[in-house]
């Protein structure tokens, strides 16, 4: 009697769950009572064969290449493997003398025919895995052009089932805001941000806290302003589910996340740490107590910016606050024209505008893969300029979406009027955190170069400072527009660029 192992298989562990090894089992003792074989061991997996390195199955090949048993059993040829590695890894156990045996398949595997007839079967059985890989993409990249995730939903989002859109998670998603608007402060390295997570209560799916790891997929996953991503290609698709954050935060995290060289976590928390970057060289200022006195300084061997000390540093922040504050009465203008819109109230005009942007949008990318298709371009070029386009469309979707919300939009520029109006005084009697919240929002470039500081506003804060040298007969315009048309102005600008807005 020949003493053999056998081997079955199903492709997940779902399937394992159903009556198919017990079919396999029944098949191979039936096969192995009439060609007197007996099964000294049995292997189970529930593994997937397309892709090498099964557990069980490659443990199994070891105990027969030291002759623990003569020979193998098993129900079929797919059943051992869908891919030539493992395929091949089986001939070469029948080159060294294991006998080879399929329950349901009479084929002798030492013969020149028998084993021609198993190689012809195990190509197309690695044939249907590619086959049926193929089509799968194909349903995967159906799904992902009419704007659906055809994967799980990311953490804040929840399944909805085949087909529909993934809806935000009343429980998770506001803990998944929080997240992007901290660390896109810059205040915040990835160990630091998730134990403040953990401590606001962000847990995974399994219920368990969130891990780095997590918190690090989280944040560089465009899903979360509008964009579903086929990371295998780099493909993006515009989504049809409802975005947790804007495309502007989004961007502003990817930009603190590739800015390697700040330095987001310090010993003493110093005023304005993270927060000024050498003109020179564009690293981060760091803070260094010298002698009762906090000086900022670059750190880069060689660097010409020379130390800046804080007191200094805090003079020449509120002279550019101080110059960028409008005065009271160009405030009141402006604030007198907020009034007239309110009392207006018709946004179809502004709505409309930007639906033409959107199709121009639209038509450009249709264009885009015209020239793909007509090999103008290469696909690499193709994706970089698709992404573009989209992120585009998400900011204009975003600003017509404010448009829409009436009152909000006009509100938020009633804000952004009066922060504006009263920078210098707020940031006086500011506290440390106030005081670098108003930097942030005011500045998006703080620069130090030779002793002095080089600032560059928000695009908030620009259009503010435009929308009041209009209104007050700037001498450099040819013509003045009214404080309504200036609103209409801001609320174009804001709304397309809502740094402010977060």
């Amino acid at each position: 009697m020949k003493i053999c192992f056998a081997y079955v298989r199903v492709s997940t562990v779902r399937q394992g769950d159903g009556v198919s090894l017990e079919a396999q089992k029944e098949a191979i003792e039936h096969f192995a009572a009439q060609n007197d074989i007996k099964i000294s061991k049995w292997f189970e997996e529930k593994e997937t064969a397309a892709k090498g390195g099964r557990p069980v199955f490659s443990h199994m090949l070891r105990l027969l290449k030291a002759r623990r048993a003569d020979g193998l059993v098993i129900h079929k040829i797919d059943r051992s493997a869908r891919n030539f590695a493992d395929w091949a890894r089986i001939g070469d156990l029948s080159d060294a003398g294991i006998d080879i045996h399929f329950a349901t398949e009479s084929l002798d595997f030492r013969s020149r025919g028998g084993r021609l007839t198993a190689d012809i079967q195990a190509v197309i059985a690695a044939d249907y895995i590619r086959n049926l890989r193929e089509e799968t993409r194909k349903g995967i990249r159906g799904r992902l052009k009419q704007g659906l995730f055809p994967f799980n939903a990311p953490i804040g989002y929840l399944n909805q089932g085949k087909g529909k859109p993934k809806t935000p998670d009343p429980e998770r998603a506001p803990f998944v805001r929080e997240a992007f608007q901290l660390y896109a402060t810059g205040e915040y390295s990835l160990l630091s941000l998730t134990d403040e997570m953990v401590l606001r209560g962000l847990r995974n799916g399994g219920g368990k806290p969130v891990s780095r790891h997590c918190i690090e997929r989280m944040l560089d996953n465009p899903f979360y302003h509008g964009i579903c991503l086929l990371r295998d290609t780099g493909e993006a698709f515009q989504g049809i589910h409802e975005p947790l954050i804007s495309t502007a935060l989004f961007e502003q995290v990817q930009l603190v996340r590739s800015n390697r060289t700040k330095k987001k976590v310090t010993k003493h928390h110093h005023r304005y740490r993270g927060l000024f970057d050498c003109a020179v060289c564009g690293t981060s200022m760091v803070p260094e107590l010298q002698k009762a006195h906090v000086y900022y300084r670059c750190h880069t061997k060689g660097c010409p910016t020379p130390l800046m000390r804080e007191d200094r540093l805090e003079e020449a922040i509120h002279f550019e606050l101080a110059r960028l504050t409008p005065s009271s009465s160009s405030i009141g203008k402006l604030l007198a024209g907020l009034e007239e819109v309110r009392k207006d109230n018709h946004y179809a005009q502004r709505v409309s505008g930007f639906d033409m942007q959107i199709q121009r949008v639209d038509e450009r990318h249709q264009r885009l893969t015209d020239a793909l298709i007509d090999e103008l371009i290469d696909k690499p070029d193709y994706e970089a300029r698709k992404h573009a386009l989209m992120n585009e469309r998400s900011r204009l979707q975003n600003a017509r979406s404010c448009v829409l919300a009436g009152d909000d939009i006009l509100d938020h520029i009633e804000e952004a009027i009066r922060t504006a109006g009263s920078l210098a005084k707020t940031f006086k009697h500011a506290n440390q955190q106030e005081q670098r919240e108003l930097l942030r929002i005011a500045f998006s470039n703080l620069l130090v170069a030779d002793e002095k500081l080089e600032v560059e506003p928000s695009e908030w804060l620009s259009a503010v400072s435009d929308a009041v040298s209009c209104t007050s007969g700037d001498p450099l315009r040819e013509t003045n527009r009214t404080s309504v048309g200036e609103i209409h102005q801001l609320i174009q600008k804001l709304a397309y660029s809502p740094d402010y807005m977060q």
